[in-house]
Parts: structure tokens; sequence; C-alpha cells
């Protein structure tokens, strides 16, 4: 999926049917939406450095986070035999499934 990126914010970018562009941005609170449109990319580009300076300003104004907290902590489902594997390949790593696991999405997130 193409993204568009402004101080730290990232935003969708979506296609609608009358071939028009609109976004909203990723990661924050469920309170909050946050859309952004246009007719051509630098449009819907300016629409949306727009719209996270004015979310910006009104988190400031109302003495918000400007993001969603994340608890650090998530389950994933998985297979018992990718469960075995990945645990098998973190003790012949020398680390905790935790540790291996935590490396794998560092490095993926590159």
């Amino acid at each position: 999926m193409k993204t568009l990126q402004y101080k730290g914010f990232i935003g969708t970018i979506e296609v609608e049917d009358d071939l028009s562009l609109y976004g909203k941005v990723l990661g924050l609170d469920k309170s909050a939406l946050v859309t952004y449109v246009g007719m051509t990319v630098p449009e819907l580009e300016a629409d949306f450095h727009e719209a996270v300076d004015d979310y910006i300003d009104y988190c400031k104004e109302h003495n918000l986070p400007l993001h969603k907290s994340y608890s650090g902590s998530f389950n994933v489902r998985i297979t018992p035999e990718l469960h075995a594997r990945i645990a098998m390949s973190a003790q012949s790593s020398g680390m905790s499934l935790n540790a291996y696991i935590q490396k794998l999405l560092s490095a993926a997130m590159l």
C-alpha cells in the first residue's frame, strides 16, 4: 500500500469509484479520525499536510497525545508447527522466544 508521511504521521492513499483520492491518518486514538481528499496526488498530499497540521494544533490546544499509546504487547496466532520452528530457531540462536521475535520484527521493519 502506498502511503504519505509528514511530521511523523503516516497516511493512506485510497482511490474512490469516481477516481478521486482520499486517505486517513494511521496510528491515532480510536476517538480520532483524520481524513483528507484530493483529485490529484499533489492535492491529496497538500490536504494531508493541512489535516496533520490541524490535528497537531487541536491536540496541543486540548492537551491531548498526538499518537495512540501502545503497550508493547500483542498476541499473534500461528500454527503449532510454526510456533515449534520459531522456538527451535530461537533456542539455537541462544535467545528467548520473545527476544528472537523482537529481533525478526525489527529487521522486517527496515
